[in-house]
C-alpha cells in the first residue's frame, strides 16, 4: 500500500493537518503552506515540508516524514536533509521543527542513541497512529491518516463511517476531498477487489471519484502504449530493448501522435528519426 503518496495527499488538501497532531501548534498553522523542497550541493529532495507565509518573517519551518517501514538510518538522513535546508535558507526562518510519523513504535530506527539530543527536545515529534487511540474520536482529517493503519476487517465500517460524517461536518468541496481520499486508501488497502466491490464496501459509486477516474486513464494509457507497441512490430519489426524502453517512457498524448506517425514507417529508422525529432 503507498501510503506515503496518500499523506500527501491530505497535506494537500489540509496542510493545518499536521499541526492537529502537536501539543503546542503554531498560532497561524493554518496560514501554512505544504511542498515539496529540493536541497543541492549535495542535492536532497524533501517531500514533506511545511512553510510559514512568506510575508511572516522569521517564521518555522516543519519538516513532516511519514514512515511505514523500519529505516535504520532515517534520523540520519532526516536530520542532514532538514538542517542542511535550513542553514541554505536561515534569513527565512528563526527556528526548525521535525514531525515523524509511524504506524507504531517498532517501526522507528531501533538505534536512535546518536539523536538523543534531538529526540528528547520539543523540536522533534514523533507521532505513533496507533497510539492516538479510538478513530472516531479523533478529529476527521487525523482519522483519515489513521484509515490507513486499520485492520483490513475493521476497515470498511470505518471507511463508511468517516464518509458519513464528512457529510455532516464539512463543507461541500471539504466532502468532497474526504470522499477522494477515503476511495484512494481503500483502493490501495484493497487491491485485489473489483470496482464492483469496493462500490458495495464503501456504498458509493467510483465514477464519482478522482481515483476511478486516475485507474480509468491509467488503463487507457496502458492499453494505448500496447497497441502502439503491436503496430510498431507488424510495421518495422521487433524493437530492439532500447527502442522499445524509449517509446514506453511517451506519454499518452506522444503515444497518439506516433500511432499517426507510423503509419508511414517503413524502416526502423523512421522510427529512430520519429524519436530523435520529439527530443530535440
Amino acid at each position: 500500500m503507498r501510503r506515503d503518496s496518500i499523506f500527501y495527499k491530505l497535506f494537500q488538501q489540509y496542510p493545518a493537518l499536521v499541526f492537529e497532531l502537536l501539543k503546542n501548534p503554531p498560532e497561524n498553522a493554518a496560514e501554512y503552506k505544504f511542498d515539496c523542497v529540493a536541497v543541492k550541493e549535495p542535492k536532497f529532495e524533501i517531500d514533506g515540508v511545511f512553510l510559514p507565509p512568506e510575508d511572516k518573517k522569521e517564521g518555522v519551518v516543519y519538516f513532516c516524514e511519514v514512515q511505514f517501514q523500519k529505516d535504520e538510518l532515517l534520523y540520519e538522513r532526516l536530520f542532514a536533509e532538514s538542517l542542511l535546508y535550513f542553514y541554505r535558507n536561515r534569513h527565512r526562518f528563526k527556528d526548525w521543527q521535525v514531525v515523524v510519523i509511524y504506524p507504531n513504535r517498532n517501526t522507528e530506527q531501533t538505534d536512535t542513541y546518536p539523536y538523543r539530543n534531538q529526540l528528547n527536545t520539543d523540536q522533534v515529534h514523533r507521532i505513533y497512529l496507533n497510539e492516538l487511540g479510538d478513530i472516531r474520536t479523533q478529529p476527521l482529517w487525523v482519522a483519515l491518516m489513521m484509515l490507513t493503519t486499520v485492520e483490513e476487517k475493521l476497515a470498511p465500517q470505518e471507511a463508511r463511517y468517516l464518509l458519513a460524517r464528512s457529510e455532516q461536518e464539512a463543507s461541500v468541496p471539504s466532502s468532497r476531498a474526504i470522499i477522494e481520499l477515503v476511495t484512494t486508501i481503500m483502493v490501495y488497502k484493497f487491491e485485489q477487489l473489483n470496482q464492483r466491490e469496493i462500490e458495495q464496501m464503501l456504498g458509493i459509486t467510483l465514477k464519482e471519484t478522482r481515483v476511478y477516474r486516475e485507474i480509468k486513464e491509467e488503463g487507457r494509457f496502458m492499453g494505448e502504449r500496447s497497441l502502439i507497441l503491436r503496430q510498431l512490430t507488424r510495421r518495422i519489426g521487433e524493437l530492439p530493448p532500447v527502442l522499445r524502453e524509449r517509446v514506453e517512457t511517451l506519454c499518452l498524448e506522444e503515444l497518439e501522435n506516433l500511432g499517426v506517425a507510423l503509419l508511414d514507417f517503413t524502416s526502423m529508422a523512421d522510427l529512430q528519426v520519429w524519436l530523435k525529432a520529439l527530443e530535440d
